[in-house]
């Protein structure tokens, strides 16, 4: 492989910033612009030592004092030889140092491509490398517990060792076809039987991990929905901490949803302020009634905000039944710090109510709480082993069907070879879930997401 270059901190002044290499050439081309205060060779350094020095332009002009490491393959993140420069966290003078590397013969490094040549090199497997981006994306407390023990192969322990009982019932199978005069144990229906139960029982249970996964990694998706005027906007702007969504009296002033990210309880929601449900004869806020429609249907969550300083009409009780049949629903009882009016009756007594005041915060509080319980997180949740991505939970469920089918062609009375047919199904599938068989159009989706220098 040639040799790759990035700047792998955020471009913006910062206290420190980092140009990572990656390649045969690392070593040399950091050695070439940056030079060592002890008048010794950047290459003489044993690995993962820091080492004070001056670093320069492709003139070599100096830019900056800054510190170097090397560390020699295979015992590195990529598995080749790597070397990092810690200067200042200018962007010009990391624009120039890259320059001065690119001078040496590196290129510039694409998005992901250091933790590629990590998975291509044997380093990570394919979840751990997946769990790389999680990491830099978390939000949340459980989102960066989640993503450090897949990282640390949780998840991968876990499917690996699902693969590997399929593996001895194909081994045991060829065994015995292969080597018939030897005292090799009889391969029978039952041992299949068992086998393929023990392994379905077993992604059966991986595959329910996968809602719980899903929002930890990205977030639940919360509809703030309700009547014109009934403090929506409001809410959300107290729930994000600033003015993100413009606030009337007069009702329809949201005419589209508007969407942010906010941790709540601990909890990383998806916010969709929508748009107020009712009938109107506007196409414009008609257009955003449906989008707010659609909105809950996709919700997880649903925060079904009613103004208690009026009563509720027949209107805010349908509201409140449909929600509660969609989702999990918080009745968000608005305005607390007006003269309440609004009479709690048995219809709204199906969900979990706090009483708000986005104006003066009170009862934020509870509603974090509220959150909270809805979607509890324990030790559980945080050791890795979560299918977090609908890639991995797509796979999973392949393998999950092959074995069904299996099970189905053994009831059926149906040979042990045409049965494990499904069998070598299912390990193509699991193996797409750490990459042990898994397609190169599939491998550049999956770190095309990641950032350049990661």
């Amino acid at each position: 492989m040639d040799t790759i270059a990035a700047i792998a901190t955020p471009l913006q002044p910062g206290a420190i910033g980092i140009l990572r290499l990656s390649g045969p050439e690392a070593i040399a081309a950091a050695g070439a612009v940056f030079t060592p205060r002890s008048g010794r060779p950047l290459a003489d350094y044993e690995s993962r030592r820091l080492v004070y020095g001056t670093l320069r332009d492709r003139a070599g002009t100096p830019i900056d004092l800054a510190l170097a490491t090397v560390s020699r393959g295979p015992e590195s993140y990529t598995g080749e030889d790597t070397a990092e420069i810690h200067c200042h966290g200018s962007p010009a003078v990391l624009g120039l140092g890259l320059e001065a590397l690119f001078a040496q013969g590196a290129r510039q490094a694409g998005p992901g491509e250091f933790t590629r040549r990590a998975f291509l090199n044997g380093r990570l497997d394919l979840a751990q490398a997946e769990a790389v981006a999680d990491l830099i994306d978390a939000g949340t407390p459980a989102a960066v517990r989640q993503a450090a023990g897949q990282l640390s192969g949780a998840l991968s322990r876990r499917i690996a060792g699902i693969y590997d009982g399929l593996t001895d019932l194909l081994a045991h199978f060829h065994a015995v076809l292969d080597y018939p005069d030897e005292e090799i144990d009889p391969f029978e229906a039952g041992t299949i039987r068992a086998a393929l139960e023990r392994a379905g029982g077993e992604l059966g249970t991986l595959l329910d991990t996968y809602d719980r996964g899903k929002w930890i990694a990205r977030g639940v998706p919360c509809a703030i929905a309700g009547r014109p005027n009934a403090g929506k906007s409001s809410l959300l702007n107290a729930l994000l901490g600033y003015d993100r969504a413009i606030v009337s009296d007069i009702p329809g002033t949201t005419r589209d949803t508007v969407e942010e990210k906010a941790v709540v309880g601990g909890v990383l929601l998806r916010l969709v302020d929508t748009a107020g449900l009712r009938e109107t004869g506007d196409p414009v806020e008609r257009l955003g009634v449906a989008r707010s429609r659609a909105a809950l249907e996709g919700a997880r969550l649903i925060l079904m905000v009613l103004d208690q300083s009026r009563p509720a009409g027949p209107e805010d009780l349908e509201l409140v039944r449909k929600a509660a049949a969609l989702a999990p629903t918080i009745l968000v009882l608005s305005k607390a710090d007006l003269p309440p009016v609004l009479t709690i009756t048995e219809e709204l007594e199906c969900c979990p109510r706090i009483s708000v005041s986005a104006k003066t915060g009170q009862g934020l509080a509870g509603l974090e709480r509220a959150v909270a319980a809805l979607f509890p997180t324990g030790p559980e949740w945080e050791t890795g082993e979560l299918l977090a991505n609908a890639r991995q939970a797509e796979a999973a469920g392949r393998a999950q069907r092959a074995l069904e089918r299996a099970g189905e062609a053994l009831a059926a009375g149906l040979t042990p070879d045409a049965v494990l047919t499904d069998v070598e199904e299912a390990l193509a599938a699991l193996g797409e879930l750490t990459g042990r068989s898994i397609r190169e159009d599939v491998t550049r989706r999956i770190f095309e997401r990641f950032c350049v220098g990661k």
